[in-house]
């Protein structure tokens, strides 16, 4: 994994904040014969778990991957309140724990972005089974003209400007090329939107949790975005609920 990015520093506002995968999600997912019961999915990159958790509560047996220790911890606190059990491992997408063929899914959420791109997709194609499944899911929030996200990704430039994870729109085919030739294919796609609730405090929190902030600028810096962005939703966002708009993001493929 190619991530420089701190995530474990945040890991505490990542598990209370960060909006988790929602369960229309695995109901596409399932209408497509993906996360039946008994079904072993790596959930690679796993961060606090959110993907892998989803594929637990149906019934699949799940190994969480993600090189952050810390990161694991929060998810383990997280399943244990969600009623479920996930394996959890200290690894790499680039260098998976499994043995060949043995997996029937292998899934990233959030993440491809952080891996190495051919060497992920090579893993992935070599624990995967003939006939198993990769899936590439994103759940992102959406800057539309005048809304809180636009507002807030342009104070995260003004207190970060060498952040370059904004102004997206939800859809993510960088991973097709590496996953076509390492062997997956036909794949089909799809996408939604759908609006998360959040008060001003828990956006806040999603937003110290995420790569621009918490992630990567000092304690100080966090300190001073996070009195920034406060007195911005005071002033331009004073609605007690904010409905933020995101778009659900799935690329499924099939190991040949």
């Amino acid at each position: 994994m190619t991530n420089s990015t701190n995530f474990g520093a945040a890991a505490g506002d990542y598990a209370t904040h960060r909006a988790g995968f929602p369960d229309s999600l695995f109901e596409r997912l399932a209408a497509l014969g993906i996360g039946a019961t008994g079904e072993w999915v790596a959930d690679v990159g796993a961060g606090t778990g959110t993907l892998g958790r989803g594929f637990a509560r149906g019934g699949c047996r799940v190994t969480a991957i993600d090189p952050d220790a810390r990161m694991l911890a929060q998810g383990r606190r997280l399943n244990a309140d969600a009623g479920v059990s996930i394996d959890e491992r200290v690894g790499s997408a680039e260098v998976l724990p499994f043995d060949n063929g043995a997996l029937d899914i292998v899934a990233a959420g959030q993440c491809w972005h952080w891996f190495d791109p051919p060497a992920a997709a090579r893993e992935f194609a070599r624990v995967a089974r003939p006939g198993g499944r990769v899936l590439i899911a994103h759940f992102d929030w959406l800057p539309l003209p005048g809304n809180v996200v636009e507002a807030t990704e342009a104070l995260i430039i003004a207190h970060n400007p060498a952040w370059r994870m904004g102004g997206g729109n939800g859809v993510h085919v960088e991973s097709l090329p590496h996953l076509t030739a390492a062997g997956f294919g036909p794949f089909e796609m799809f996408a939604y939107d759908l609006d998360v609730p959040y008060t001003p405090e828990a956006w806040r929190g999603r937003i110290r949790a995420s790569a621009g902030v918490g992630a990567s600028l000092s304690a100080e810096g966090v300190r001073a975005f996070d009195a920034a962005h406060e007195g911005l939703l005071a002033e331009r966002f004073p609605d007690p609920i904010l409905a933020v708009p995101h778009r659900v993001f799935a690329l499924v493929g099939t190991r040949r």
